[in-house]
């Protein structure tokens, strides 16, 4: 098995930053994207970010420019720099990974509990 561990949520005025941090631990064996998404109230769940194992990244058209996404894989774990925050930006932050643990040859995807972004004055 294996967890998905968020942290780095909170409450921020509209302009401002957050950083989201995820870290994956269990029995690991390799893990392949990374990513972030999110859900608002009353919205459907939606991809923020993700990254593979290299340098690839993908992002939504509505973070582009303002969010960044990176990871160490040493450390298992995936980041999301988040500037330039606005209101519609609030929801529920949901980290993601595809990851192969030792006990198997196939790839699953997991899910983090989710932490809390508000962007409020």
């Amino acid at each position: 098995q294996v967890q998905l561990v968020e942290s780095g949520g909170g409450l921020v005025q509209p302009g401002g930053s957050l950083r989201l941090s995820c870290a994956a631990s269990g029995s690991i064996f390799s893990i392949s994207a990374m990513g972030w998404y999110r859900q608002a109230p009353g919205k459907q769940r939606e991809l923020v970010a993700v990254v593979t194992r290299g340098v690839s990244t993908n992002y939504a058209d509505s973070v582009k420019g303002r969010f960044t996404i990176s990871r160490d894989n040493a450390k298992n774990t995936v980041y999301l720099q988040m500037n330039s925050l606005k209101p519609e930006d609030t929801a529920v932050y949901y980290c993601n990974a595809f990851a192969r643990t030792m006990e198997s040859t196939n790839t699953y995807e997991y899910w983090g509990q989710g932490t809390q972004v508000t962007v409020s004055s």
